[in-house]
């Protein structure tokens, strides 16, 4: 590897704190960007999500401009924009006016999934739910053309946007966009961080499957995954708590804010919820600098990764923070 190690990135839902406005919510979003730029990372992505009072990131576009109004060098983008809740002319104007802000520093991630319950999806959009998701390898198409030469573009242009060329992602959580990803050869992102399952399977049909392109002569896969390291293993599995009823929230549909640590008593989660939290934080990085390191080398033997991409679930920002710092430092080893 070279100098600086793996390259690692952000990924942040922007979740609200039990005790904490949304304000706040998003104060706390742009300290952690400015203080993991300060640690070296490499791009910060804000996902989106909708009619989730627990996450302030429906707004994808208007958050990244705050960051990048708030920082100085990291990359900022979407992780991802769900494109078939939006028009791509809309995206590729919204996008290409903040790449003319802010030159070189934009990263476009796309998703095919609504980011959302399926009522809240269908309020989203002008089209049918399942017809929006088919229409997805179009539409991404569509809006590399927008972004693209002048001379490749149709009646219809965005602008600005044209001639931006903004780096454009495929994310997902099964194989029907690893393939997608190759067949267009652009860069990789995979959502262990809550649906690991078909990680291998996945990775592997875009590696084999790749056709390298104008923007990409070899795969790029960014591995998404949660990272809790703290001082002790100890430490790390009492922060972790709060990761395990933010995900709890999912499987119950509770919609409570992220909560502080709270060690999990016997019986309050159910067997079957158990098997479902397991399967969903399968791909998590939990310990202190040591076992975080030896579960990161055990993974990257399988998986390889180009980059990863750290979602971390914990309640005190400082403690968080901490937790960033340590998975950098370890990255910077590999």
């Amino acid at each position: 590897m070279n100098n600086t190690g793996l390259p690692v990135s952000v990924l942040n839902l922007a979740p609200v704190r039990a005790g904490f406005d949304n304000r706040q919510a998003i104060e706390a979003m742009t300290w952690l960007a400015q203080q993991t730029e300060q640690l070296g990372y490499s791009r910060y992505w804000v996902a989106e999500h909708h009619n989730t009072p627990g996450l302030v990131s429906s707004a994808t576009s208007i958050l990244i401009s705050h960051l990048l109004q708030h920082t100085q060098q990291i990359r900022v983008g979407s992780g991802g924009v769900m494109l078939p809740n939006h028009s791509p002319l809309m995206v590729a104007e919204q996008y290409g006016t903040l790449e003319t802000l802010y030159p070189n520093r934009i990263d476009l991630g796309l998703g095919r999934a609504p980011g959302t319950d399926q009522a809240t999806a269908q309020a989203l959009r002008r089209n049918p739910v399942m017809e929006s998701a088919l229409s997805f390898p179009d539409d991404v198409r569509t809006l590399q053309r927008y972004l693209g030469d002048a001379d490749k573009q149709g009646f219809v242009k965005a602008y600005p946007g044209i001639g931006t060329h903004i780096p454009l992602y495929i994310l997902g959580s099964s194989t029907e966009s690893a393939y997608l990803a190759a067949e267009l050869g652009l860069p990789y992102v995979f959502a262990a961080h809550f649906a690991p399952r078909m990680l291998e399977s996945a990775v592997a049909i875009y590696r084999q499957q790749f056709k390298p392109s104008s923007v990409l002569a070899e795969p790029y896969f960014i591995l998404c995954l949660n990272v809790i390291a703290a001082e002790t293993d100890e430490e790390a599995d009492f922060l972790a708590t709060s990761q395990q009823r933010f995900f709890l929230n999912v499987v119950r549909n509770t919609r409570l804010p992220l909560q502080p640590p709270k060690a999990i008593a016997a019986g309050e989660i159910e067997p079957h919820e158990q098997q479902v939290l397991d399967s969903m934080t399968a791909c998590t990085l939990l310990g202190s600098q040591a076992t975080v390191a030896e579960q990161l080398d055990e993974l990257q033997r399988i998986i390889k990764a180009d980059e990863i991409m750290a979602v971390t679930y914990i309640y005190d920002q400082e403690k968080q923070l901490n937790s960033y710092r340590l998975f950098k430092q370890i990255a910077e080893q590999c």
